[in-house]
């Protein structure tokens, strides 16, 4: 008996584990509720930017322009820290715990369909540089202020050079990280995958 072209295919049968690769496979799920965690932490920073947002609406009129601008900046950093979060949850739970079978939902992320745990590092890492660049900016807006007495934040210079220091060594992480992704990734040429 032969299949018409219309036929349906069943699905592949696959067979039963074993005990222990089934208990070590299933033990993905445990993350589940870290994921959810990281959801309810998405949730406070929601809030933080509407109580930051609220400062920054009642205070527009008596704000300096340096007061508006720190926090807005303030704002920002919530945002990439909430960009950071939605990568974590949703890339890390589509790479280490299950399959979201997003591929026909109209609002599926682009970064989502060629997401994998290399892909996800990177993507992780540019998003701490620009959490770090927030942070530094902010510092280098009352860096004027250093030693001032009186001053509206308490930074030193040692303070100061450590953060710088500690961004370029973000930076340099980022890149190595991405060097050794692009080492390891097979080549393409004419058509066939080299190692």
């Amino acid at each position: 008996m032969s299949m018409a072209a219309d036929d349906p295919i069943p699905p592949k049968a696959y067979p039963g584990l074993r005990p222990l690769p089934s208990l070590i496979f299933g033990s993905r799920w445990l993350q589940l509720p870290l994921y959810v965690g990281l959801i309810v932490a998405q949730g406070v920073y929601v809030i933080l930017f509407l109580k930051e947002l609220w400062h920054l609406v009642l205070g527009a009129m008596k704000f300096t322009e340096q007061e508006i601008m720190l926090v807005v900046l303030g704002l920002i950093d919530v945002v990439m820290i909430s960009n950071l979060l939605i990568m974590v949850i949703v890339g890390g739970y589509e790479t280490f715990v299950s399959r979201l079978e997003l591929e026909k939902h109209p609002d599926q992320p682009e970064w989502l369909s060629h997401v994998n745990a290399s892909v996800l590092k990177i993507k992780l890492a540019m998003a701490i540089i620009g959490i770090s660049s927030i942070h530094l900016l902010r510092t280098f807006i009352y860096a004027g202020q250093l030693g001032k007495e009186g001053a509206a934040a308490t930074f030193t210079e040692t303070g100061v050079m450590w953060q710088a220091i500690i961004h370029t060594i973000f930076i340099l992480s980022a890149l190595g990280i991405a060097g050794v992704e692009r080492l390891s990734a097979p080549t393409y040429h004419g058509g066939k995958t080299h190692d």
